[in-house]
């Protein structure tokens, strides 16, 4: 026949169709149902190029299902079934026949029967059990993953009450997030209820009603025992490996990813924090590209922080639950908002209710000079928080100061700087929490120490571990160490964070000594940076009857310091906000100071002259903004005959890590790094500390806040204990 096709290329062609799982062979009078149908259609969707024929599955293939809470065997029957499930008779089952033999459970009761797979795919290897509860942390469930797990068993969990059903994922092949990797997630999103349950001794949630209606309840059953099927048929999808939400308010379905924690006990090694920071410190030098540093001229790493840790922003499982913009206020600020919940710290906390509330409103925030870089950066403090909190896998000693060697023990005096005075005789605004004093240090008492590495002496030495991770226990009643977000920092490697730390200390310690000296500094000109940022910066605060300044702070460390200042000229509260930056090039630490003095401005743009309309809840800063002026605060203007002091060289050949190593032995000081990287993160995070140091807070024991004004040539003798600022930095 003319314009026939030969009959091999026709077989090759038809071999390589049903090869593909686009044909497959019937009788002619044979006409699929709509099962087979939905079947064929649905091995169409192969993610790896191959299709799954419904007539190569198995009729042998079971399922296990277990009910634990309020669901009624006999709706969980029928979904199965609408889904081509069947259960098992008596003889091949364990507790229930047919739907009419079934009974509904009673609350927290369990019951379990085998369904067999039917219709016209089967697929014999794969076993699944189907686990229907009322809340994914109900304890119970922990001893159903490790039977899974020990027996090699996927299970798939569903929960068809509330408002809103859960689905997914599905858990027990040893390469799968277990029950507690979910469990972990899922608790830091319910701190109270944690706290709560902790201090009443109860094991798992608070009860709650199972609320719900018989159709919200079908619906979850029904998408659960789909979603049972397909797997049997063969189907895989990404989405299997999420939690599913299905709203019945507003008929919506959200996926929710969940990652395996390398350190988890249940499927991890959870040594892996100790063992990296028992091992020495391995910090190459930070020349590679910096992927997670936001910095202010580059507009793709940002991008690059969002690609890489972008999934761990998750309402239901994520480490921050959003990140937000900051309604007020232009859009130029860029002023963003990360909420991060943190039950591991707070649940344990020996703050009480007083941590848990705090943790509740828990939020880091994010600048810089676009909104993407903005953005990134609340992600990333955001997980520098959540690295920095303790979860109870970091190496501890149990000793008494008094017992360990002095060459190995650091002594926390020489960290948190107090002054005993301020014990005797408490501070103005003490009792703000920024501003609470640690109980005196008790040589006696022993407490956990956990290894920091110094890189000025190439060996481990010791601190307490309530100095360095937020909520760490303590002795009960006292508070002899506060762990603090000072020399805490994120980077793109772990040199590069030990860098960034150490930048914040410097920095800090710089405002400390300008601020509670109460020293007028030398102005930075800021029409001597060609940049057309900080041209438009000035723009938008003058059009919020706004000025700006800028003041060089920098000190014997020769790294330049900013302070960036900004005021009210059209009423008599001037609402003066400020920010800092360091760095080695001081353009960078001017563009810093900047975008952090955006950061304090949506609290204040909406201020009237009869001094209401602040956005700040804080005592301590609302006080401020009311009172203080540029008059009754000569400090915060410049001393117009001083002159900025040169900078420190810039590192050679990139090498920051090295000239800061130096730097520090320079001045007789020891610079120690803890790595609270947390492998379920991947971002590089160190904890700096360099003892002698001084943070921004009222700390007022002798030393660099006293010396260094006198041999900076700033103050001709130290400052009197009695004369120091009164004023804390509320910052």
């Amino acid at each position: 026949m003319p314009g026939a096709v030969p009959a091999g290329q026709a077989e090759r062609v038809i071999a390589r169709l049903r090869a593909a799982g686009l044909v497959s062979e019937r009788e002619p009078t044979h006409a699929p149902g709509p099962e087979e149908a939905y079947w064929e259609l649905a091995s169409l969707g192969g993610g790896d190029g191959r299709s799954i024929r419904p007539a190569a599955r198995p009729a042998a293939a079971s399922v296990a299902s277990v009910i634990l809470g309020s669901a009624d065997p006999a709706e969980v029957l029928r979904a199965l079934r609408a889904a081509g499930l069947r259960a098992a008779g008596p003889a091949d089952a364990e507790g229930a026949g047919d739907d009419r033999a079934a009974a509904p459970a009673a609350q927290g009761r369990e019951c379990r029967w085998a369904v067999r797979q039917v219709g016209p795919r089967q697929h014999g290897a794969a076993e699944l059990t189907l686990v229907v509860c009322d809340d994914y942390l109900d304890p119970r469930l922990a001893a159903v993953d490790a039977a899974h797990r020990a027996a090699g068993r996927r299970w798939l969990p569903v929960k068809p009450v509330g408002t809103r059903a859960w689905l997914g994922p599905f858990l027990g092949a040893p390469e799968d997030p277990c029950w507690a990797c979910l469990a972990d997630r899922l608790w830091r999103g319910r701190q109270a209820e944690a706290y709560l349950q902790r201090r009443l001794g109860r094991p798992g949630p608070v009860p709650r009603p199972p609320a719900s209606l018989p159709a919200s309840r079908a619906a979850a059953l029904q998408l659960a025992a789909l979603e049972a099927a397909k797997w049997l048929a063969g189907h895989r999808h990404p989405g299997q490996q999420a939690l599913c939400t299905l709203d019945s308010l507003t008929a919506t379905v959200d996926r929710h990813p969940l990652a395996r924690r390398p350190q988890c006990p249940g499927c991890g090694n959870p040594a892996l924090v100790a063992e990296r920071i028992r091992a020495p410190l391995a910090v190459p030098s930070p020349r590679e590209p910096h992927e997670n540093h936001v910095d202010a001229t580059d507009d793709a790493s940002p991008r690059r922080v969002m690609e890489r840790y972008g999934h761990l922003v998750d309402p239901v499982t994520g480490l921050v639950t959003e990140i937000r913009r900051d309604p007020r206020g232009p859009a130029f600020l860029n002023c963003y908002h990360a909420r991060h919940p943190s039950y591991a710290a707070y649940a344990t906390s020996p703050g009480g209710l007083d941590a848990v509330r705090a943790g509740l409103g828990a939020a880091a925030h994010g600048k810089g000079r676009t909104a993407e870089q903005a953005r990134a950066s609340a992600l990333c403090e955001a997980l520098e928080h959540y690295s920095g909190h303790f979860q109870g896998d970091e190496p501890r000693q149990r000793a008494r100061y008094r017992a360990l060697d002095p060459a190995d023990a650091v002594h926390p005096d020489t960290v948190q700087l107090v002054d005993p005075r301020q014990l005797a005789r408490p501070y103005p605004d003490q009792r703000a929490p920024r501003h609470r004093l640690p109980d005196p240090f008790d040589e006696d008492a022993e407490l956990d120490w956990t290894p920091v590495w110094s890189l000025t002496a190439e060996r481990h030495r010791l601190l307490p571990t309530a100095l360095l991770y937020y909520g760490a226990p303590q002795p009960p009643g006292r508070r002899c160490c506060r762990a603090d977000s000072n020399g805490a920092a994120a980077g793109s490697t772990l040199a590069d964070a030990v860098v960034r730390g150490f930048l914040e200390l410097v920095e800090r310690d710089a405002v400390a000594l300008w601020w509670y000296n109460r020293t007028r500094q030398p102005a930075l000109p800021l029409d001597a940076f060609d940049d057309p940022w900080l041209a438009e910066l000035r723009r938008a605060h003058g059009g919020l009857r706004r000025e700006v300044w800028a003041l060089d702070l920098t000190t014997d460390f020769g790294i330049p310091v900013v302070a960036a200042l900004s005021r009210r000229t059209d009423k008599p509260a001037e609402d003066i906000t400020l920010g800092f930056g360091a760095h080695f090039d001081r353009h960078a630490a001017l563009c810093h100071a900047f975008a952090e003095l955006n950061q304090m401005l949506p609290a204040v743009v909406e201020a009237r002259a009869d001094g209401g309309g602040y956005g700040a809840a804080d005592a301590e800063a609302l006080r401020w903004f009311r009172t203080a002026t540029t008059a009754n605060g000569p400090y915060l203007t410049p001393d117009p005959d001083a002159v900025p002091p040169p900078g420190m060289a810039a590192p050679p050949d990139g090498d920051a890590l090295a000239a800061v190593r130096e730097a520090v032995r320079a001045r007789g000081m020891e610079l120690l790094v803890l790595d609270q990287t947390r492998p379920d993160v991947g971002l590089p995070v160190a904890k700096v500390l360099v003892p002698g140091l001084r943070p921004h807070w009222p700390r007022f024991a002798p030393g660099r806040l006293y010396d260094v004004p006198v041999a900076l040539g700033r103050l001709r003798r130290p400052t009197a204990y009695r004369d120091l600022n009164p004023v804390p930095l509320f910052l």
